[in-house]
């Protein structure tokens, strides 16, 4: 691995764990309960490294909801699929494996925390913004030769807006790990899933 790579992935490392501690302080003390430089105390780095990286402490909360996974798993299970793949099955896989139920439970804490400080709201929004571009960006080199870009656009902003509704609870849906017991008559993750991807297959 030459240095390059390594400086990329120490920088990572450093921004996930700023975002981490900030992520941990909201839960535990509310948004009002703390400051950057108890970000940086937490995660041992110092307030000019966390300028290096966020403008304030809304946005590295709200970064560190966002599903991270090694991109090269999902290249792994890409190649175990069949040629005639489309760029929908892929998106399908690619929310699948991102939206695991421990990457949900933490956006829907998110969206929670949202609710009662107003100023993470934007942030909140820009955590789904971030999924979205990365799963164009993915699906835009994969089918580049096949798809224009604007239907890999349109697919990737079609997928992550169904995202929202079952994390500010405008739809009835038990996420990953959420007991049935709390809303009977509310769907399945797996099930308002599959819905919403048989609506883009089928057409609505």
């Amino acid at each position: 691995m030459n240095k390059s790579n390594l400086r990329e992935i120490k920088k990572e490392a450093t921004g996930h764990a700023l975002a981490e501690a900030a992520f941990q302080l909201a839960l535990e003390r509310g948004m009002d309960g703390f400051v950057v430089e108890d970000i940086v105390q937490r995660a041992g780095y110092s307030r000019r490294t966390f300028a290096n990286y966020f403008s304030c402490k809304e946005e590295a909360v709200a970064t560190a909801s966002v599903p991270y996974h090694d991109i090269s798993e999902f290249y792994e299970l890409l190649n175990r699929m069949p040629d005639s793949t489309s760029p929908i099955d892929a998106m399908y896989q690619f929310v699948k494996m991102q939206l695991a139920e421990e990457s949900l439970r933490r956006m829907k804490q998110l969206f929670t925390l949202s609710k009662s400080y107003p100023n993470l709201k934007p942030y909140t929004l820009g955590a789904v913004h971030l999924l979205q571009r990365e799963a164009q960006n993915l699906l835009t080199g994969l089918f580049r030769e096949t798809h224009p870009p604007d239907y890999t656009y349109l697919l990737a902003g079609s997928v992550c807006s169904t995202i929202v509704p079952l994390l500010d609870g405008t739809l009835r849906v038990l996420l990953p790990g959420e007991s049935p017991d709390n809303d009977p008559e509310a769907q399945s993750f797996d099930e308002y899933f599959d819905t919403a991807f048989r609506y883009l297959r089928n057409g609505f």
